[in-house]
């Protein structure tokens, strides 16, 4: 339900005049309350259209609306599909997040807890963000920011990002197709080894990996030079319901960069996946050209 206050600030979204003076991309925001300070009541009108991006509002006075929309004119399915995560920075402080749809609005982040870097999803239907500064008598040195992505709910090993299902992240084998189209359109794709597992969260846990082949990868998250100097090294978050042997078979590691994190996506064993690529490569039924051996 709307807050009685609240209506002010939508009545004030109507009549604001324009203050922004502000640094923007398609992709991220930057701007000062400092512009506005004597206008406390002013909303500003933030737009963004882009898969990834930040926010940084210095000074933070007032409130604004940001609208995210992908950059392509996706079909309905895809939209219904995406959501929104945004993580605050460590630093972030200044102003509440909400998510505001049809005049309602629900607390995603509280000013107090966007420290942590917790994490936090919505579908991209359920509406826009309304960044509401907390009044201060001194605004000095206090910086609201955070980043945010658009993730899909399809598609190979969307099942495994706990952020989009927390609590019920369940292992379970990606079909053939899945694989094939892993392998193609994943943000990483590689072969190779886990060295272990650290200790984690009820979600997760980062496992240390060296890939002796690495078809793709995305933000740089392995390094040259894995274990004995060989391949590539790096660490990718591995759900805590994933069972992971240190050590042991080669495996095919498909994924997702999350925030520059690696999340694991399918990962059958890699003799399987070299066995179902040859006669997918035999059937014409491959999605994309990759050399195994």
């Amino acid at each position: 339900m709307l807050r009685p206050w609240a209506a002010h600030w939508f009545t004030a979204v109507l009549l604001c005049r324009a203050v922004a003076r502000y640094s923007s991309d398609q992709c991220s925001w930057r701007g000062s309350g400092l512009s506005h300070e004597s206008h406390r009541r002013d909303v500003e009108q933030v737009y963004l259209r882009c898969s990834q991006g930040s926010l940084e509002w210095l000074y933070p006075t007032g409130a604004i609306f940001v609208n995210l929309r992908p950059n392509t004119e996706p079909s309905s399915g895809h939209v219904a599909a995406l959501h929104v995560c945004i993580k605050p920075h460590a630093h972030s402080q200044g102003a509440h997040v909400y998510l505001e749809h049809n005049g309602d609005l629900r607390m995603l982040l509280a000013e107090k807890d966007q420290a942590q870097g917790t994490v936090r999803c919505f579908r991209l239907a359920e509406g826009a963000l309304f960044v509401e500064a907390v009044p201060q008598a001194d605004i000095s040195r206090r910086i609201t920011a955070f980043q945010y992505e658009l993730v899909s709910s399809q598609g190979p090993g969307a099942h495994l990002y706990p952020y989009l299902h927390p609590g019920l992240v369940a292992c379970k084998p990606c079909s053939d197709d899945e694989v094939l189209m892993a392998v193609c359109t994943s943000d990483f794709a590689g072969s190779g080894v886990f060295q272990s597992v650290a200790s984690g969260t009820n979600d997760h846990s980062p496992a240390a990996v060296t890939l002796s082949r690495l078809f793709r990868q995305k933000s740089r998250v392995f390094a040259r030079g894995g274990a004995r100097g060989r391949g590539w090294g790096g660490r990718i978050n591995v759900p805590a319901q994933c069972s992971v042997q240190p050590g042991g078979d080669e495996y095919l590691l498909t994924g997702a960069v999350h925030f520059g994190n690696a999340w694991l996506g399918c990962a059958p064993r890699y003799k399987d996946f070299q066995k179902l690529y040859a006669r997918a490569q035999m059937a014409g039924t491959n999605p994309c050209e990759i050399d195994t051996d």
